[in-house]
C-alpha cells in the first residue's frame, strides 16, 4: 500500500496492515486458533449457563473440555467430518465449477468489458456494493459469486481488484440483514422475537416484514456508505495495481472485442436470460419441483425454501450454459476435452482454499462442541443487562454486545435464540418494541460480519484476493475491511436512534414503540 502523499487515515489503516500482515499465514493462524480452544476449553471447564435453543427450550449447557479422553476422541474421529461439514466448502467449490468454465471461455471478461461500457464510472462502485446487499436473497451465494466478480470488475478498469473484492464483500456480509426484499432470515428473526415478547405479554406479535421499512433504508445506506468508503478510504489505502504481483487475469486491455466475439455474447446472455427465466419458475411455480407448498398463514417466503436450498447449484447452471455456448461459437471449446480441462484448472486453483477449509472446519467444530461460544455470549448478556442502562444507551449498548457477539458465534440465528429471550422483554419495559430490539440486533450482527474470523467464508477471501496479490493475508484483509465496519456501525447507528425515537414504523403495523402496560 502506498502511503506517500496520503491522509492519516490511509497512513494508520496502512499501520493496520502492516501489524496484521505480520501475523502468521491463515492456515498456521486457524491452527493457532484451533489449539487455543482446545486449551480454553480445558481451563473452562465445567462452567455452565443456561442457554435458549431455537426451539424455545431453554438448557443448562457446560463448556466440554476437549483434553479428555472423550475429548480427543471426538477430535480424532470426527477430524474428516469437520472438514466435510465444513459450510462454505461445498458451495464454493461447487459454484466454482460453473465460474470457473465461464471465466475460461472469455464470456465472464466479454461481460464486464460490456458492463463497463453501460455502467457510468461514477455508478460502478455502488453497483457492486448493491448488487452484494441483494445477494442476501440468494442465502450465501453472493460470498462466491460476487465477491470474485467484484474483483474481476475493478480490475477490467484499471482499479485495484481488491478494492472491488472489498466492496462486493462489504455489501454482501456488512449488507446481510438489509435488501429490499423479504429474505429467509426475516421469518426465522420474527419468530424469535415473537416468542420472547409473549413472556411479558402473551397476545403480542411480531410478523416477518416487521422490520421491513427500515431494511429498505438500510439498503441504501449500506450502499452509500461502501460506496464512499471504498473510493475515499480504500483505494487510496491500496494505491495502484501491479498484476505482476498476482495470479489473476489482466482485464485491464483496452482492446474491444471483435464481431464474433459480441455476436456470441449477446446469443449466451439470451440463452442465459432464458434459462435463468426456467429455473426460476423451478421455485415459483406451484407444483414446481422446488416449490413448497405453504400453508394460509405463512408467508409467502417460505414457498421459496428448497429453492434457496439449491442454489448453489442452480448458479452453476446459471454460469456454465451460457459460457459453453460462449466457448463453442468463439472456439475456446472444440471437445469435451477442453470443458474437463477448464473445470480441472478451477480446481486445481482452489487447492489452497481445501487446505485451509481442513484447518477452519476444526477450528469452527472445536468452538461449537465445547459449547465456548453460546456459554461467553450469554455470560456476557448477563453483566450488560445488570449494569442498568436505560433508553438509548441500553439500545447502544445491546447492539454493541450483538456486534461482538459476532467473534463468538457465527450464526445470526442461533446468537438471536438465546439473547432475544434475555434484551426482548428488558427493552419492552424501557418502552422499547420488539421490532425495534430486533432491528437493532440486526445492525449490530451486520456491521463485525465484516471482520469476524468467524465468517465461515473468510478463507475464500483471503484466496480470492491472492489472486491479485500473492501476500495479502488477514492483515490485507483487516485493513481494507475495518473501514467499512466503523462507517456502517456509525451512520447506522445514527439512523436507528433517529428512526426509533422519531416513532418511524419499522415495517409494516410495527411500532418503534412500545406503550408499558397498555393493552
Amino acid at each position: 500500500m502506498s502511503t506517500q502523499h496520503s491522509s492519516p487515515l490511509v497512513r494508520a489503516l496502512s499501520a493496520v496492515e502492516r501489524v496484521g500482515q505480520r501475523l502468521p499465514d491463515p492456515l498456521t493462524l486457524f491452527f493457532g486458533m484451533s489449539a487455543l480452544v482446545v486449551l480454553v476449553s480445558a481451563l473452562l471447564v465445567g462452567t455452565s449457563a443456561d442457554v435458549v435453543q431455537r426451539s424455545g427450550e431453554t438448557v443448562t449447557m457446560s463448556v466440554q473440555s476437549l483434553l479428555t479422553i472423550a475429548g480427543v476422541r471426538w477430535m480424532l474421529t470426527n477430524a474428516v467430518n469437520n472438514f466435510i461439514q465444513f459450510a462454505p466448502l461445498g458451495p464454493v467449490l461447487t459454484v466454482m465449477i460453473g465460474i470457473g468454465v465461464a471465466e475460461r471461455t472469455g464470456f465472464i471478461s466479454m461481460g464486464l468489458k460490456v458492463l463497463v461500457t453501460r455502467v457510468p464510472d461514477a455508478m460502478l462502485t455502488a453497483t457492486v456494493v448493491f448488487a452484494g446487499v441483494m445477494s442476501s436473497m440468494a442465502a450465501d451465494a453472493g460470498y462466491v459469486v460476487l465477491t470474485p466478480l467484484g474483483a474481476l470488475l475493478f480490475a477490467s478498469v484499471r482499479r485495484h481488484p481488491i478494492a472491488g473484492l472489498a466492496a462486493a464483500y462489504a455489501g454482501v456480509s456488512g449488507g446481510f440483514s438489509a435488501n429490499l426484499l423479504i429474505t429467509g432470515l426475516d421469518p426465522m428473526l420474527a419468530a424469535l422475537t415473537q416468542q420472547a415478547a409473549q413472556t411479558l405479554d402473551p397476545a403480542y406479535t411480531v410478523n416477518a416484514a416487521s422490520n421491513y421499512y427500515f431494511m429498505i433504508a438500510s439498503t441504501f445506506l449500506v450502499t452509500i456508505v461502501g460506496t464512499v468508503v471504498t473510493t475515499r478510504i480504500v483505494e487510496p489505502m491500496l494505491g495502484e495495481w501491479d498484476p505482476s504481483q498476482g495470479d489473476g487475469v489482466d482485464l485491464s486491455s483496452d482492446q474491444m472485442p471483435g464481431a464474433a466475439e459480441t455476436r456470441a455474447f449477446g446469443f449466451a446472455t439470451l440463452a442465459g436470460i432464458s434459462l435463468a427465466g426456467g429455473l426460476l419458475m423451478l421455485g415459483l411455480l406451484p407444483g414446481a419441483p422446488l416449490y413448497d407448498t405453504i400453508g394460509p398463514n405463512e408467508p409467502a417466503v417460505n414457498s421459496l425454501h428448497s429453492f434457496f436450498g439449491a442454489i448453489e447449484i442452480l448458479v452453476t447452471i446459471g454460469f456454465i450454459i451460457p459460457g459453453l455456448i460462449y466457448g463453442v461459437m468463439v472456439g475456446a471449446i472444440t471437445s469435451d476435452r477442453d470443458v474437463a480441462k477448464m473445470m480441472s484448472d478451477t480446481m486445481s486453483s482452489m487447492g489452497a482454499y481445501v487446505v485451509l477449509a481442513f484447518i477452519a472446519g476444526q477450528f469452527v467444530a472445536y468452538f461449537n462442541w465445547t459449547n465456548l461460544g453460546a456459554i461467553t455470549a450469554v455470560k456476557g448478556a448477563g453483566v450488560l443487562q445488570a449494569i442498568g442502562l436505560q433508553g438509548g444507551l441500553l439500545m447502544v449498548a445491546f447492539l454493541v454486545v450483538a456486534a461482538l457477539m459476532n467473534f463468538l458465534v457465527g450464526s445470526a440465528s442461533a446468537k438471536w435464540a438465546f439473547m432475544a429471550p434475555i434484551f426482548v422483554p428488558m427493552l419492552m419495559q424501557m418502552g422499547l418494541s420488539p421490532e425495534a430490539t430486533q432491528a437493532a440486533y440486526r445492525v449490530g450482527d451486520s456491521i463485525t460480519n465484516i471482520i469476524s474470523p468467524l465468517m465461515p467464508y473468510l478463507p475464500i477471501i483471503i484466496v480470492f484476493a491472492q489472486k491479485y496479490d500473492r501476500k495479502a493475508g488477514m492483515g490485507t484483509l483487516l485493513a481494507a475491511m475495518l473501514p467499512y465496519s466503523i462507517a456502517m456501525g456509525i451512520v447506522w447507528i445514527i439512523m436507528l436512534l433517529v428512526w426509533v425515537y422519531a416513532g418511524i414504523p419499522l415495517g409494516p403495523g410495527a411500532s418503534a414503540l412500545y406503550a408499558v402496560g397498555v393493552p
